[in-house]
C-alpha cells in the first residue's frame, strides 16, 4: 500500500483548504484511513479517521470544522477544512491501517505529509 498526500498550502485565518490522500497497491488490505497532524517536537494528534462502516471520527479540536469524504472509484479520501485557525498550522499526514493482509499486515502506512499554514 502506498499513500500520496496533497492539497496543503497557506491561507488566512477563517479560510479553507482541502487535503487529498490517494491510496494504491493492496487497498483491499486497508481497514481505516485518515489523517494525523504533528508539529516538530509535539505529539502526534489524530485529526480524523474514516472507518470501514463509513463513520468518521474527528478529533475534538477539528470537529464541526473538518469533513472527510471518500471517492470509491479512485480510492481517494478528501478532508475539507474550514474555519482554519493559526493553531491548525502544522504538517498533516494521511495514514492507512492497520493493514489486514499482505506482507505488512498489522502495520500502518503513512503519506509523505503536507504542510498547512494559517496566518492570522
Amino acid at each position: 500500500v502506498e499513500l500520496l498526500d496533497s492539497g496543503g498550502g497557506s491561507v488566512q485565518s477563517g479560510g479553507s483548504l482541502r487535503l487529498s490522500c490517494a491510496a494504491s497497491g493492496e487497498i483491499w488490505c486497508i481497514r481505516d484511513l485518515g489523517w494525523y497532524r504533528q508539529s516538530l517536537g509535539m505529539e502526534r494528534e489524530l485529526v480524523a479517521t474514516l472507518l470501514p462502516s463509513g463513520t468518521v471520527n474527528y478529533g475534538q479540536s477539528v470537529k464541526d470544522r473538518f469533513t472527510v469524504s471518500k471517492d470509491n472509484h479512485d480510492y481517494k479520501i478528501y478532508m475539507q477544512m474550514t474555519s482554519l485557525q493559526p493553531e491548525d498550522t502544522t504538517v498533516y499526514y494521511c495514514y492507512a491501517g492497520p493493514l489486514l493482509c499482505g506482507v505488512r499486515k498489522g502495520t500502518f502506512v503513512w503519506g509523505q505529509g503536507t504542510q498547512v499554514t494559517v496566518s492570522s
